[in-house]
């Protein structure tokens, strides 16, 4: 089999470096400057907003070690990811590594489950923007607010892919200038430099003076990695973006480089700013949020509206980019036959419309259960979705081992991003992710999450191994048919 052949059915067509023409018909509508910030938004999700002051109040400042184990994990395994995505731009990113790599099952089966959690997170991301949209407009049921939300977002991406990117750059733009704020008005407030600021600027030494810097012990730590691991998810997107871009390399390449200052940046800075305003055990950084009680602690009017404003984009943001991410995974498996045919057939525009349709009346259906049946089916949907996000970091990880020599057989010219300690680094954060996973099944308000999302990773897998086996016997039977005839 020639190199040439062998990269098109990994998704590159060409073989040229930087080649913009996608081979499945979508078309290269994201810009440099849509990738550029859709890589730097990816990785903050309302997550962090809404869900960090619960982190701290578990694990003190220490916090700050569970955000660095979580970030260099995430460091990894896009750099993984990047090696993989650089040298071979995909739709179907690692799902489609995943299917040569390791087997048709693996990349069915991870495919699947990727696009079954994102098509979750819309339902939880809508109702959590219908829950800021009716406190502003009551008169507007907050189920309507979650259907406009859903109904606007579609109509953006079945427009086409320069849509997407389009909102996509400004709601990941607000959110990068409203962090980015933060932080630095948050380092003047810090140092008592802050003209106005109601703010004691105690330095650093909120750090440790209420119990010390690790209060409630190592067992925190461990702890504060599960509470903040999923507002991570989402750094992977730019992979699968990438292959709709006008320059495919250069974005995943430059993505997967800055990936280690926009966590340090967004999250370890931002959390920092947040423990050195206020101390750890402030009862008003679970009360309010610990953006909000930062923001009061400053003396910033309207602290609460400002962040609802922010959280609201974020949510948006989320929403936007989990719609076009289960379509493109559920386009690409439609391109692979995992999935009906239907679902890679393209617009005119290269628009996947049956891929989005399918995605969206999913995730519709996902909103419906919140309202009706919140504690039954979509309380079954919610866990059973829970762990995907490490599932699909750990099939990347071993994706990686067997791709690199794979792609250093064939294409080694095209390896141009490299995993760091390959194949230490690469079999240590896969020891990681799986410590990770185990520490889940310990702690007893992870345990129902973790056991339902491998519940339904084995469903799927068995149906991915049953799969290629009946594809391998008709493959067979088809061979020996031919034989025969001959």
């Amino acid at each position: 089999m020639s190199t040439t052949t062998t990269l098109q059915k990994a998704g590159d067509p060409t073989g040229e470096p930087g080649s913009a023409k996608p081979s499945d018909g979508l078309k290269a509508g994201l810009k440099n400057r849509h990738l550029s910030m859709i890589a730097i938004g990816g990785v903050i999700g309302a997550g962090l907003f809404v869900g960090s002051g619960g982190g701290i109040a578990k694990a003190g400042p220490a916090i700050l070690l569970s955000y660095l184990l979580v970030g260099a994990m995430v460091v990894f395994v896009m750099r993984m990811l990047g090696e993989m995505a650089a040298a071979s731009p995909n739709s179907g990113s690692f799902s489609a590594y995943a299917d040569r790599a390791l087997g048709r099952w693996a990349g069915f089966s991870i495919g699947w489950l990727y696009w079954f959690f994102w098509v979750v997170v819309l339902a939880v991301e809508a109702t959590a923007g219908a829950k800021i949209l009716e406190g502003w407009v009551p008169a507007v049921p907050q189920w309507g607010w979650a259907l406009i939300v859903m109904a606007v977002l579609t109509v953006t991406n079945l427009g086409s892919v320069a849509s997407y990117g389009e909102f996509e750059f400004w709601f990941a733009g607000i959110k990068v200038v409203a962090i980015g704020a933060f932080v630095i008005v948050g380092m003047l407030a810090v140092f008592g430099v802050l003209p106005g600021s109601d703010n004691p600027g105690a330095g650093f030494a909120h750090l440790t003076d209420a119990g010390g810097f690790m209060p409630n012990g190592w067992g925190s730590v461990l702890t504060g990695v599960l509470m903040v691991v999923f507002s991570f998810m989402g750094s992977e997107i730019v992979t699968l973006a990438a292959g709709e871009s006008e320059d495919p390399r250069r974005a995943v390449t430059k993505a997967t480089n800055s990936v280690i200052w926009r966590i340090g940046v967004f999250y370890l800075g931002s959390i920092f700013i947040v423990l050195t305003l206020l101390p750890w055990n402030d009862k008003s950084i679970v009360d309010k949020g610990s953006y909000v009680a930062a923001l009061d602690s400053i003396g910033i009017a309207h602290a609460g509206q400002i962040m609802n404003v922010i959280v609201l984009t974020a949510v948006l943001s989320c929403l936007n980019s989990g719609l076009y991410t289960a379509s493109r995974m559920a386009f690409s498996l439609g391109e692979r036959g995992d999935a009906p045919k239907a679902f890679a057939k393209v617009s005119k525009r290269g628009v996947p419309v049956t891929a989005i349709l399918g995605s969206v009346v999913f995730g519709f259906a996902a909103v419906y259960f919140n309202y009706t049946s919140p504690d039954t089916v979509f309380s079954f949907l919610l866990n059973s979705s829970g762990a995907i996000a490490l599932f699909v970091w750990l099939v990347i990880c071993l994706t990686q081992l067997r791709m690199r020599g794979i792609l250093m057989r064939e294409a080694p010219e095209k390896v141009t991003v490299k995993m760091w300690l390959f194949p230490y680094l690469t079999w240590a954060t896969a020891a990681m992710i799986t410590f990770v996973l185990g520490y889940m099944v310990y702690d007893k308000d992870n345990r129902e999450t973790v056991m339902l999302s491998l519940l339904v990773a084995a469903v799927v897998v068995v149906i991915g191994v049953l799969r290629s086996a009946l594809r391998r016997k008709g493959g067979v039977e088809a061979v020996a048919d031919a034989a025969v005839d001959a």
